[in-house]
């Protein structure tokens, strides 16, 4: 096992490499001089010695490959610069907002899960029966709403309508529940089709027909005998779903105004804050491959034909 974990780290350097060398070309590339922009906060208009002066500062005079050795060195030590519009350490406010993001997306995974792979079961063990049909409008219904259309609707009827549900903030579960079940509604529709497609795959095998001719119950049948053998697939597309979630909560946390590190990414996209936008690509990048890691090494665990060092039993 060590040495299957050695081999993914390594291929995950260069990775790691490319996340971070991106995230430096979206500052340099994108429109506006930073020094200006960072003198500019409030209406002042710099002249241009301060201007001059304020890119010795920062470092922009040196070549390219300089400044991005030495933006790469203060990252590593946690330091992602100061945010032009709060004047505030972004490795500070991605850290003060992270938990709210965490929180969201763990709680659209486990909906995911419990969603996804709960109806795949019952759309399986139902194959081709009213079930199983009704199943299939629900995963054709979920992939057809944009979530940002979702959530309108959602707000509409549960707390504009019913006034069952808060439409914005960061509290309990109450504040979770309508930005959780959109931000996990096609990512419980997709895993919900391929655990279906999944189990329908183990039906036909030799040991589930055994086991059937056997007089084992239906749900005995799909939960305990084939979900074990079908469920790799589905992990590898939660854990991308979970770093979807991580990366990509931008649209549903600025509707339901959680201030996660997504709103804090469309703040600086209106703000035109590159050293944060810098610090959320790198943070979000890193986050995806720590979860592609950790589904690689469960998918390795859960499927026995995997070997250490590449080898197969």
């Amino acid at each position: 096992m060590s040495r299957y974990l050695f081999q993914k780290l390594l291929s995950l350097v260069p990775v790691l490499l490319g996340i971070s060398l991106a995230a430096f070309v979206l500052g340099v590339i994108s429109p506006g001089n930073p020094a200006e922009l960072a003198l500019a906060q409030g209406g002042y208009e710099p002249t241009p010695e301060q201007i001059e002066a304020m890119e010795r500062q920062m470092g922009l005079d040196a070549p390219y490959p300089v400044q991005y050795l030495r933006w790469v060195g203060r990252a590593f030590s946690g330091d992602l610069g100061t945010s032009y519009h709060s004047r505030r350490p972004v490795a500070e406010e991605l850290t003060r907002r992270l938990p709210v993001t965490l929180k969201l997306a763990g709680f659209s995974m486990l909906i995911t899960c419990v969603t996804g792979i709960g109806l795949g079961c019952v759309a399986a063990a139902y194959q081709d029966r009213w079930p199983d049909r009704l199943v299939g409008t629900y995963i054709n219904i979920s992939l057809s709403f944009p979530a940002f259309w979702l959530a309108l609707l959602l707000i509409l009827l549960f707390a504009e309508t019913l006034r069952w549900l808060p439409t914005s903030g960061n509290g309990g579960l109450r504040y979770l529940l309508l930005p959780g079940l959109v931000l996990s509604s096609a990512s419980a529709a997709m895993a919900a089709r391929l655990t279906r497609s999944a189990l329908l795959a183990e039906f036909g095998k030799q040991y589930f027909t055994a086991a059937q001719a056997r007089g084992i119950g239906r749900w005995r049948l799909v939960v305990r005998n084939a979900l074990p053998n079908a469920i790799v697939p589905a992990v590898a597309l939660l854990g991308n779903s979970l770093g979807g979630m991580l990366g990509g909560s931008v649209v549903i946390e600025s509707i339901f105004a959680l201030p996660g590190i997504g709103s804090y990414a469309l703040d600086a996209i209106t703000n035109r804050d590159y050293p944060a936008l810098q610090g959320y690509v790198l943070l979000a990048g890193c986050a995806y491959v720590a979860v592609t890691l950790l589904v690689d090494i469960v998918s390795m665990l859960l499927n026995p034909r995997v070997r250490l060092g590449g080898k197969r039993l």
